[in-house]
């Protein structure tokens, strides 16, 4: 976490331990407007770049992500507490997307030919459009990053970042990471600054789209801004996403993925497990097998190969989360394991269980953004997507079923979120869009959307 020192200065802090990691200070004003400047004059010698000579700067740059591994691992350890073996998953991530990107964004990118109907000839280009400006969190301090980022340097922009303050280290350590793979300085740059500056950039000239990652609250805000300012913006915003488990799922499977789908990533994870919809035929032996496995997971340090669960990245999202949890318990829910604050050193809350969740209860209405499970029973498979789909998100979204043509059909038809699982839990891949629909944002990453989020599709005619 980050903890302000002065008007300038902050210090991060260890969340395992609570001691201080370093202290930074804030950009000035014109330190912030010459890297803009800066970023643009790199964009446009970037821009008349061939994709392939991109592809290659792309590609160095997941290599080079290897060759900082257990560094940078160790670092987004330390400065937000997931686990260490999570944080080593996340920078092979970062890799696979430089390396899609790298391999498919020619075909991407692609100029497109059409037969006009007055017989000329018609040409669609995607042109780069300048700077992208990122602000991010915390919770995955590279994969938030490369996400956005790799695409738009891919797509011939250049890219500025804001991350959350309690991960600058991670950040500054990416731009070195994108320097040493042979990235033009300019065309990615990670800037440590205040809210006010951010809201500066965005109404920057110069600064021509901006996406973030973050709550629907801060999605209201930023998109405001942007859209104040006739910006497109990109939105990947919070969820409380449901797993189904019908009447003839694989029980024994559910139960481990619905365990890891809550508490991956110390539960810290928009895309996450968060609401169990169960059909009342299989509630009973669901709930029992997987409280039981929720109750026995090990909560300590992240870097110790046994522990299953690390701390909370700051004390104050630990207090909310345990805000939500009393209300629940205090609106009807029945807590079934955990809840209960850690005391000592660390931010830590052991993995919980809440049953008889119910519309009203934060459990059921909101973001958990910690290990707490909510179990909801359903009368049937009719009635578990009507409880899915009764939220004001739809980021992602799991089924359990043998069935798995019916669980297609349901995913397909039925299932308003942006991303289904099926007999799996799910985070992201390469291949494939990212993104939600309704207060989990708009707009698409990955699978060559991102590429393609911020640039001109430039219409050329020409008449016969």
């Amino acid at each position: 976490m980050e903890t302000k020192t002065s008007n300038n200065t902050f210090k991060t802090l260890n969340p395992t331990n609570t001691k201080s990691l370093s202290t930074y200070t804030y950009m000035s004003d014109d330190d912030v407007n010459s890297k803009i400047e800066k970023a643009h004059q790199a964009f446009l010698k970037w821009r008349l770049k061939p994709i392939k000579e991109r592809a290659k700067v792309i590609t160095a740059i997941g290599e080079e992500l290897q060759n900082y591994k257990s560094e940078l691992a160790e670092l987004m350890t330390d400065e937000m507490g997931k686990l260490l073996t999570h944080s080593l998953q996340e920078i092979d991530t970062c890799t696979a997307i430089c390396n899609f990107s790298a391999e498919h964004a020619a075909q991407v990118l692609k100029n497109e030919e059409r037969q006009l109907s007055n017989g000329g000839k018609g040409i669609i280009t995607y042109s780069p459009i300048g700077i992208i400006y990122g602000i991010q969190p915390w919770n995955y301090p590279a994969y938030q990053v490369i996400r956005y980022a790799i695409a738009n340097l891919m797509a011939g922009n250049s890219v500025l970042l804001k991350h959350a303050s309690n991960v600058t280290g991670t950040a500054l350590l990416l731009e070195s990471i994108f320097k040493a793979a042979g990235l033009e300085d300019g065309l990615f740059t990670a800037l440590v600054i205040n809210h006010d500056q951010s809201d500066a950039i965005i109404k920057h000239k110069l600064v021509r789209g901006v996406t973030l990652t973050g709550s629907p609250e801060a999605g209201k805000d930023i998109g405001a801004k942007a859209a104040a300012e006739l910006k497109k913006s990109v939105l990947e915003l919070g969820s409380n996403d449901a797993y189904l488990v019908l009447h003839d799922a694989d029980i024994e499977n559910a139960v481990e993925q619905s365990v890891i789908g809550r508490i991956y990533n110390n539960g810290e994870t928009c895309i996450a497990a968060k609401r169990f919809i169960v059909v009342e035929s299989v509630y009973d032996t669901f709930k029992e097998a997987f409280v039981k496995a929720m109750s026995e997971l090990k909560l300590g340090d992240p870097k110790d190969k046994d522990t299953d669960l690390g701390p909370m990245a700051r004390k104050d999202l630990r207090e909310k989360l345990h805000e939500q949890v009393t209300e629940s318990i205090n609106k009807g829910a029945k807590l079934l394991c955990g809840g209960e604050l850690k005391s000592g050193n660390g931010f830590y809350y052991p993995a919980t269980v809440l049953d008889d969740v119910k519309l009203g209860q934060p459990a059921y209405d909101d973001e958990l953004f910690g290990p707490v499970a909510a179990l909801i029973k359903a009368k049937d498979e009719t009635d578990a997507m009507r409880i899915a789909n009764d939220s004001r998100f739809g980021l992602g979204g799991g089924i359990f079923s043998k069935d798995i043509d019916r669980a297609i059909s349901l995913a397909e038809t039925h299932f308003d979120t942006g991303m289904v699982f099926i007999n799996s839990f799910g985070l992201a891949d390469p291949q494939m869009p990212f993104g939600g629909v309704k207060n989990s944002g708009f707009g698409r990453e990955h699978g060559g959307f991102g590429m393609k989020a911020f640039v001109n599709a430039k219409s050329i005619i020409l008449n016969k």
